[in-house]
């Protein structure tokens, strides 16, 4: 497997990457805690610790040997090495899809490091995990992300709406999903540069 270390996306020039571990359970929480992170998740509602620590965390890491190359992993400060929230590529049942996914502190917001790891999993998904697909979900009101998945190579496919017992604000408008198949990304091969070496 590629990357830096077996089952790792290669880093980026700001980005580093390590698997999650049930030490991490403090600095989910507190991700997790904050309402404008949670905003278009839960309406703001922080993650109860326990679901963290005793259903979350526990699923995530089994994944890892369930489907090699895939899951979710910790973002880190390249320079520092500080923990500044997680990326995701989560396989589907067989493994030949992948979710794509972040969370990031706010302090880290407006810095175009959503982006640059979102692109990093996408190319890592295609060229060296070899998924047919890679698509991404957010509420259709939630632009922030949008412009992330349509600057990582994604495109719009559909809006759809869910039934929700306790809709959040904006849930009216729906969900959107964005994709990326295989055989797109071969056609755009030639239009890429090269990746980037990181330090």
């Amino acid at each position: 497997m590629g990357g830096d270390d077996a089952g790792l996306p290669p880093a980026t020039e700001r980005l580093r990457w390590r698997r999650l571990t049930m030490g991490d359970v403090d600095a989910l929480v507190e991700l997790d805690s904050d309402p404008e992170v949670m905003r278009f998740l839960t309406g703001g509602v922080a993650t109860p610790p326990a679901t963290i620590r005793d259903e979350q965390l526990p699923t995530l890491l089994a994944r890892y040997d369930q489907h090699p190359g895939l899951g979710r992993w910790a973002a880190l400060d390249g320079e520092t090495g500080g923990f500044l929230g997680w990326f995701a590529l989560d396989p589907s049942a067989d493994g030949t899809e992948a979710e794509l996914g972040y969370r990031l502190r706010r302090s880290t917001w407006g810095r175009g490091l959503a982006t640059e790891g979102s692109r990093a999993l996408v190319r890592y998904a295609f060229d060296t995990v070899g998924v047919r697909r890679v698509w991404a979900e957010t509420m259709t009101v939630n632009d922030r992300s949008r412009r992330v998945m349509a600057k990582a190579g994604l495109r719009y496919v559909r809006t759809f709406h869910l039934q929700w017992g306790d809709p959040i604000p904006g849930a009216e408008h729906g969900e959107v999903e964005y994709e990326l198949r295989v055989e797109e990304w071969a056609d755009t091969a030639q239009e890429r540069p090269a990746a980037r070496r990181a330090r």
